[in-house]
């Protein structure tokens, strides 16, 4: 099936890669970058870059983080390798790993070579493929929980990840990790009131949670992060894992909801514009996280301190995004935004830990 132009960036929007040092690294490797088959840059994403190359005469993806400064334990292609050059043998969906290169000289960071699936991705609020298919939803919402239900399965041991992470603390690292970036993120007033609160909130009740057993995680497995056979919307593969680790399983769902937009959300949810939730027939979050609970058996009581967490740590991701923009590593116009998108959903997280809404 050939590819279609608006699956990727236009020449001169594509980012600028020192094409010549990638190919005398991979040679040194015994591996060859095939020029006859120019690199072209995957349209969407806002942080890590990927490239369509060609290495041996079979198609690969190159991946790299973009440039600039990054923020702590962000873009980590060391990790995304450890776990892709295993995983795939107990779990299809995931892309094969080929190759590490940790010399950030080469190409400005670190960066990977993965196996190319090819399909499509849903990006969005509104992806035009749905456009036909208005309730496929119905479809696709299920197939999400059961994708993230079966990473959940895997047993880290039997791939050579069971040391991998520190599932020990999981929790507590999360919550006073998320709150020092949003202090290191904020701007010269600091962190609005509410994500200030939301911290208390979150350290208050760190004591009361009983962690789950801990599991592989994602660490940010929502829609777009499928590739998707673009007749039947059977997932062909699961993409960005260079935040995975092992932890609290519920933590990788409530990240999954922190996504998921409903028609009654207040406008920031609507303004995330991050999965097309809202419309063609999905699922409510609820009915999501039950269907979840049912397939693994695990209890919802604690949840909703889950869901805080990961929408809280969503805000601070976007104020970090935001902060790119204001310090000029980033001109992309989309940035701009993010410092106002930032906090609205630290006053939406606000109402979820006071018990408004799921």
């Amino acid at each position: 099936m050939p590819l279609e132009d608006s699956m990727f960036r236009a020449p001169d929007e594509t980012a600028r890669l020192d094409w010549a040092a990638v190919t005398a690294h991979l040679a040194a490797h015994g591996l060859r970058l095939d020029h006859e088959t120019p690199p072209r840059q995957f349209s969407g994403g806002l942080a890590n870059l990927n490239f369509l190359v060609s290495v041996d005469g079979i198609p690969a993806v190159l991946r790299s983080p973009p440039p600039g400064p990054l923020p702590p334990g962000a873009n980590d292609m060391a990790r995304e390798h450890r776990i892709l050059s295993r995983l795939w043998r107990a779990l299809p969906l995931a892309p094969k790993s080929l190759h590490l290169c940790e010399d950030a000289g080469v190409a400005g960071h670190p960066f990977i070579l993965l196996e190319y699936r090819q399909g499509v991705t849903l990006a969005g609020a509104a992806p035009p493929p749905l456009e036909r298919r208005p309730a496929a939803g119905a479809r696709l919402g299920p197939l999400l929980v059961d994708a993230l239900a079966d990473i959940h399965a895997v047993d880290p041991a039997a791939v050579g990840l069971d040391g991998f992470g520190r599932p020990d603390g999981f929790l507590d690292r999360a919550v006073a990790g998320w709150t020092r970036r949003a202090h290191l993120s904020a701007g010269p007033d600091g962190p609005p009131p509410p994500a200030v609160e939301l911290a208390g909130w979150l350290t208050d009740r760190l004591n009361r949670v009983r962690p789950g057993p801990p599991t592989l995680l994602h660490n940010d497995f929502k829609l777009d992060n499928l590739i998707l056979d673009p007749d039947r919307l059977e997932p062909v593969a699961i993409l960005d894992w260079d935040q995975g680790t092992r932890g609290d399983p519920l933590f990788d769902l409530a990240t999954l909801l922190s996504y998921w937009t409903e028609a009654d959300d207040p406008p920031v949810m609507h303004d995330l514009a991050q999965m097309p939730t809202a419309r063609f027939g999905f699922p409510s979050r609820r009915d999501a996280a039950e269907r979840y609970a049912a397939r693994t058996g695990r209890d919802l009581a604690d949840f909703r301190f889950h869901r805080v967490l990961a929408l809280f740590k969503l805000a601070v991701v976007f104020q970090q995004l935001h902060g790119r923009y204001r310090s000029g590593t980033t001109s992309d116009p989309r940035y701009a935004g993010f410092g106002a998108l930032a906090r609205g959903l630290f006053d939406f997280t606000h109402d979820i830990a006071q018990g408004r809404g799921f």
